[in-house]
């Protein structure tokens, strides 16, 4: 197969959230764990208390995992530093591993992922701060290719996020949404407003939402291991998408709290398993339409004569396999860039 891309991902941070994830099985809400502190709030303060090489360090053993089922492109979000030292730094951390490893890194600042301490309540004065400061110096400093923002009651408004996304683009950005996971607050229709390269989640999508992506030619980035992890019960509208002719797109969204999954194999089996994909869904998902989720699709993600010999060997009789066993890496080789 083509080398396989995991193009939603938040592989960079510090700490574990190990403790919540006990809390709930005791059945505290996320709700009541991110009000006592907890969620988001603490990987920001222990990403924040990280250095450069400790995040490097902290996320080798992570991407080490994804590269040994294949992976030969990963996107990795900021959003666990609401600051700017903390945000370049995970940037920064990001593009390093690119370094240390044979794998290339499409970078992501998701600076609107939470509000951070200090701005309860004035979350216009945050997205000013991302607008005015953040997304420049992103730019500037080349950064990140692409801006995304969590558009959620939790989290920011469709105006706040339509003015962020505003900016990224004079700033030449590509951007992608956190969309509808949780509420529908049009998140779908408000990325392909802005021609989004991708909309991911969409568990709450209608199909006006659908329609608006279709015209866009903005993908649909589905997250099963998010939605099975936090053992949500609305499905995405998988039917609708197929209906209108969206590209879908399967990632892991390893992250610390919600989706600690370093396996795009498992992830292709919750998508089967749980939104009911089929198998040439699941590898197209995990390959051409990641890549067209990241906008690469003329440099990755189809073995065609004239893009990147990124390849993936496997020793299986049919392509099913992959998707079909769970904890189980037929990986005979990687290639990366022709080696």
């Amino acid at each position: 197969t083509p080398g396989l891309i995991d193009c939603h991902t938040h592989l960079v941070y510090a700490g574990d959230r190990a403790a919540e994830f006990e809390q709930r099985l005791a059945g505290v809400t996320y709700e009541a764990i991110a009000r006592a502190g907890g969620g988001i709030a603490a990987s920001v303060r222990a990403t924040r208390a990280a250095s450069e090489e400790q995040l490097i360090a902290a996320t080798l053993p992570r991407l080490d995992a994804l590269l040994a089922e294949g992976l030969t492109t990963i996107e990795i979000k900021s959003g666990y530093g609401l600051e700017w030292p903390t945000e370049r730094r995970m940037l920064l951390a990001a593009g390093a591993l690119a370094a240390r490893r044979r794998v290339r890194v499409a970078r992501t600042f998701l600076g609107a992922h939470a509000l951070p301490p200090g701005f309860a309540g004035d979350a216009d004065a945050y997205v000013e701060q991302l607008c005015e400061d953040m997304i420049p110096r992103v730019a500037q400093e080349k950064l990140a290719e692409i801006v995304d923002a969590y558009c959620e009651r939790i989290a920011f408004s469709p105006a706040q996020v339509a003015r962020l996304f505003a900016v990224a683009k004079q700033h030449g950005l590509g951007v992608k949404l956190h969309a509808d996971q949780l509420s529908d607050l049009g998140g779908a229709a408000l990325a392909a407003q802005f021609k989004a390269l991708s909309a991911d989640h969409l568990e709450y999508t209608n199909e006006a939402g659908v329609a608006a992506l279709a015209a866009a030619g903005t993908t649909a980035v589905l997250l099963p291991a998010a939605f099975y992890f936090l053992r949500e019960t609305r499905l995405p509208p998988v039917d609708l998408l197929r209906q209108h002719r969206v590209p879908i797109a399967v990632a892991t969204d390893s992250n610390p709290g919600t989706a600690p999954i370093t396996s795009l194999l498992l992830a292709m089996n919750m998508a089967a398993t749980c939104f009911r994909l089929t198998v040439d869904e699941c590898l197209a998902g995990v390959t051409r339409e990641a890549a067209r989720a990241l906008g690469l699709l003329n440099e990755i993600g189809t073995l065609e004569v004239g893009k990147w010999c990124d390849l993936a060997v496997w020793d299986i009789d049919r392509p099913a396999e992959l998707v079909y066993r769970l904890g189980f890496n037929p990986l005979h080789a990687r290639v990366w860039r022709g080696q």
